[in-house]
């Protein structure tokens, strides 16, 4: 039996001593002496001793497993691929969101130039008769000029940037063609060495 004193009334609880009936943990023995009403573990829970079982799985989570191992390469297909077209397809609506801002609030002479621009295609396309690449160059190249002549800083910087990587393409394909007449050339040495006694 244990025995409570208490600090609110010293007194009270002095003169009434109160036997409490508390359940000792395992492993645990009875304290000697009296305890405290602080000391009294009222409100813990004995520990459980219960264990999870993982229950069996029906013939439905089975299928349903079965369906998602059977679609996942193709899920992941579809994940990759979508991630590859998601950046393009924003950078296509912030282009159509900046044109609609641009052309909502124009800046002055816009209109008149751009159809200035318009009309040199047209032009260009009237002018053009015979082949594909007339009809092809003779537009483009107009309205090239003509937006040139409006706009010249971004055609100079159009200009520079495309030039570069011209230049850049050209010196490639020339290495290229370079590697190719090389090895035909060796090829032919070769054969013509091998047919000589």
């Amino acid at each position: 039996m244990l025995k409570v004193t208490g600090s609110a009334m010293p007194g009270a609880v002095s003169l009434l001593p109160i036997t409490v009936f508390a359940a000792a943990v395992d492993g645990e023995t009875e304290p000697p002496g009296p305890l405290l009403r602080d000391e009294l573990s009222l409100y813990t829970a004995p520990p459980q001793k219960s264990q999870y079982v993982e229950p069996e799985a029906g013939q439905l989570e089975q299928s349903v497993a079965t369906i998602r191992k059977s679609t996942e390469p193709y899920t992941e297909w579809c994940q990759g691929t979508y991630n590859k077209i998601k950046p393009r397809v924003q950078s296509v609506v912030k282009c159509g969101n900046d044109t609609y801002a641009y052309l909502k609030n124009p800046p002055k002479d816009f209109y008149p130039r751009a159809g200035v621009i318009g009309f040199t295609g047209v032009l260009g396309l009237f002018l053009a008769r015979g082949s594909r690449l007339k009809k092809f160059f003779y537009p483009v190249g107009l309205m090239t000029v003509s937006a040139s002549l409006y706009y010249p800083e971004q055609a100079a910087a159009i200009a520079k940037s495309s030039g570069d990587s011209v230049y850049e393409r050209a010196v490639q394909s020339y290495a290229a063609l370079e590697k190719m007449v090389m090895h035909r050339s060796k090829a032919e040495k070769g054969n013509d060495s091998e047919t000589k006694p």
